[in-house]
C-alpha cells in the first residue's frame, strides 16, 4: 500500500512540475493502443504542451500491417485520436509508423504529417523524427524521437517506454509511464532486451 501512494504522489509532483514549467513544452507519444486515449487526452489538459509528436503507430491495438481488413475500425480509432490531438491546439508532428495507413493518417492529420528521418527545429533544438531507431539512428540532431521497439539509442527518446515531456530550449527530459496494461494492449507479451 505504501508503494501504491509514493508513486501517485510522485505523479502528482510530476504533473505539478510538468504544468508549472515556462519553457515550450513538447510532449513524445508513440504506439498508442485506444486503451490509451483517455490517458493522453487527459494528460494533454493537465499540462497543456505546445507541441505534440507522434511517432507512428496510431492505433497500436489495431494491426493493420497483418489485418488489412480492420480499416475501418482503424480509421474509426483515428478519428478518436485525432479529435485528441488537434482538439489540443498544440502544434502536432504526426510519423506514421508501420501498423498505420499513410493515406487515411494525411487525411485526418493533413500537413501535421511527416516522413521518418524528418528533422523539425524548436527554440533552436534540432529533434530527428522516425518511427523506428533506425529512422534517426543516422540522423544529426539534438534529441532523436522514436517508439516501435524498446531499443534505446544514444540522444534518443523513445516514447513506447513512456510518454517523453521534452522542454526547450533548456533540453529537460521528463517521463510518465503509461497506464498498466497498455503494453498488452499493444500485444506485447513482455518486454524483451530490457
Amino acid at each position: 500500500m505504501l508503494g501504491a501512494l509514493k508513486r501517485l504522489k510522485t505523479r502528482r509532483m510530476v504533473l505539478a512540475e510538468l504544468s508549472s514549467s515556462g519553457e515550450t513544452k513538447v510532449m513524445h507519444i508513440s504506439d498508442t493502443p485506444e486503451s490509451s486515449y483517455r490517458f493522453i487526452e487527459g494528460l494533454i489538459e493537465e499540462t497543456r504542451p505546445d507541441c505534440i509528436i507522434h511517432t507512428g503507430d496510431l492505433a497500436d491495438n489495431i494491426k493493420l500491417e497483418r489485418r488489412p481488413e480492420l480499416r475501418g475500425l482503424y480509421r474509426g480509432a483515428l478519428r478518436k485520436l485525432a479529435g485528441i490531438l488537434k482538439g489540443s491546439g498544440a502544434r502536432l508532428y504526426i510519423v506514421p509508423g508501420n501498423e498505420d495507413d499513410p493515406e487515411l493518417v494525411r487525411g485526418f492529420f493533413g500537413d501535421a504529417v511527416v516522413e521518418p528521418g524528418t528533422v523539425v527545429e524548436i527554440k533552436g533544438v534540432r529533434l530527428a523524427l522516425g518511427h523506428s531507431w533506425e529512422d534517426v539512428a543516422g540522423v544529426e540532431a539534438d534529441f532523436k524521437l522514436y517508439g516501435h521497439n524498446f531499443r534505446v539509442i544514444p540522444r534518443g527518446l523513445n516514447a513506447i517506454l513512456g510518454v517523453n515531456f521534452l522542454f526547450l530550449p533548456s533540453g529537460r527530459v521528463v517521463r510518465v509511464d503509461y497506464p498498466v496494461g497498455t503494453d498488452t494492449y499493444r500485444g506485447y507479451k513482455l518486454r524483451r532486451g530490457l
